[in-house]
């Protein structure tokens, strides 16, 4: 049997000398660094400043913060191969493939605002071949370009997220990518093995929804009244990372139906228009990351035409969010929150700002949070939330939820009705900075604050009707005049002392 090794140009103990086999065709490693030896032996550098430093262990670290660097290693000659890393940047950074040069390759990148893109740069350009939402994160991600023949397929945290073909470049080394940002890379692998089938992607190839469909169970009440999700477009199931992201990324009206937990890298995820994301069953949730409805976060104090709306989340779990579990943002509106159970996240569960308005949650479940939900995020934001946040709340449940339950700011009127409200320990709603909110027949246990309008900064007005308190509960403490909400919509009020059985038996998911 003969043995050969594999060298690398100039390369140093770093890299690893892989033993190739006489006999049929096998795949290998062609290549790995781990920077455990302290050097980068064996890569070329262009641009950036590029050095070995420790990060838990030692890792390759691009320090500079402006312009594209790119540090090339391996063969030219290598063609049909896999290349991952793991990769942390606050900015865009990723992998080249079949680099014939530090100009010319193909990159897996994920950007400074959470977009994988597959590029083809040539000349420096980069041209776009495919791209999917992944959320920001600060910290590590696996990435994994596979260039097969034309075929280029791009891989995050071990989900497949992008793919396209070209033939533009057929061979070349690989290569660790900065555009404009600081970056560090650790754990490079080139192997020839191809990779399995990634989950397809619901906008060409969908999975068919489970067996009976799935489809938004009752219509939304309250300032949402009217929003429709995804009814009239295709429905698709989704029970990976990938498809779900890919889902609620898609264009047009779509229903999604989650099957089992998704557990998504840390971050928030976009949400297009026009869609119903629904859990199948009592078991459906999000775990990870969590869900922002809204552009990006801009000064605008119009809404603009593209804001975000016709959205609707209901019957799914949602646990060990790394920031917010629902966020609704930039003038979203015609958006419907219902029958989700939300708990442990890092931020808000539920948190309503900057404009957004026509929103109504209900029916949920929330506990084991202290941040529970806001309504208005900074008491300096009139310009655009005055005249907007008008937001029905009715038939949750405040699990021993301490405070923002909701905490608000500016909206009027916000309708605060029919919750269930038990062992709150600072407070239940806390209407502030010109907030008007009606808060009518809700029931009110062992809360030691329940309903305020002086809680904390500017005050705002708040009008208590119809309430019942019982336990160790204070009184309200509310003054001022607010404009009703039947002058928005009709509504039927429940006996305020069935409430307490009403939502705890009808609140959270499986219960619709």
């Amino acid at each position: 049997m003969r043995k050969a090794l594999w060298l690398v140009a100039a390369a140093g103990p770093a890299l690893l000398l892989t033993t190739l086999i006489s006999g049929p065709a096998r795949a290998e490693t062609l290549f790995t660094d781990t920077f455990a030896d302290g050097d980068a032996d064996g890569w070329s550098r262009n641009g950036g400043a590029w050095s070995v430093v420790t990060d838990g262990s030692p890792v390759y670290r691009q320090s500079t913060a402006g312009g594209n660097a790119r540090a090339l290693a391996g063969a030219g000659s290598w063609t049909d191969y896999t290349v991952q890393a793991r990769v942390k940047a606050g900015g865009t950074a990723g992998l080249a493939a079949r680099a014939a040069s530090t100009s010319q390759y193909y990159a897996l990148v994920v950007t400074g605002g959470g977009a994988a893109q597959l590029q083809r740069v040539s000349g420096g350009t980069a041209t776009v071949l495919a791209t999917a939402v992944v959320g920001t994160s600060a910290d590590w991600r696996t990435l994994a370009l596979d260039v097969r023949g034309s075929t280029l397929t791009g891989r995050v945290n071990g989900a497949q997220v992008v793919q396209a073909s070209d033939g533009t470049f057929g061979s070349g080394r690989i290569g660790l990518v900065t555009a404009n940002s600081a970056g560090s890379f650790d754990d490079v692998v080139v192997d020839t093995t191809a990779p399995g089938p990634g989950p397809s992607s619901p906008s060409t190839s969908p999975t068919p929804p489970p067996p009976g469909g799935c489809a938004v169970t009752g219509t939304a009440t309250g300032f949402a009244a009217g929003t429709t999700g995804g009814a009239g477009g295709p429905t698709v199931q989704v029970d990976t990372a990938a498809e779900l992201l890919s889902s609620i990324a898609t264009p047009g009206p779509l229903t999604i139906c989650v099957v089992g937990t998704i557990t998504l890298p840390a971050g928030m995820y976009d949400v297009t228009s026009h869609k119903s994301i629904v859990g199948v069953g009592a078991t459906a949730g999000i775990t990870g990351g969590g869900f922002n409805i809204g552009l990006p976060v801009s000064e605008v104090t119009s809404p603009p035409a593209n804001a975000v709306h016709n959205v609707i989340i209901q019957n799914l779990s949602f646990r060990n969010a790394s920031d917010d579990s629902i966020n609704v943002q930039m003038f979203s509106h015609h958006v419907w929150i219902d029958h989700n159970d939300l708990a442990q996240g890092y931020d808000g569960l539920i948190d309503i700002k900057r404009g957004a308005s026509l929103v109504t949650v209900s029916w949920n479940h929330n506990h084991h949070h202290t941040k529970n939900m806001l309504l208005g995020h900074d008491d300096s934001n009139g310009a655009q939330d005055t005249g907007r946040l008008k937001v029905t709340y009715h038939h949750n449940w405040f699990d021993r939820t301490p405070q923002r339950n909701p905490r608000v700011r500016f909206g009027e009127p916000v309708h605060v009705y029919n919750n269930y409200y038990v062992y709150n320990t600072d407070t239940g709603v806390a209407c502030q900075n010109n907030a008007g909110c009606v808060v009518e027949g809700n029931y009110f246990e062992d809360v030691e604050e329940p309903v305020t309008n002086t809680y904390a900064g500017p005050a705002g007005r708040c009008v208590a009707r119809n309430n019942v308190f019982v336990g160790e509960s204070g009184a309200p403490d509310c003054s001022g005049t607010v404009q009703e909400p039947s002058t928005y919509y009709s509504y039927t009020l429940d006996d305020p002392n069935a409430v307490k059985s009403i939502v705890t038996a009808g609140a959270g998911v499986g219960r619709l």
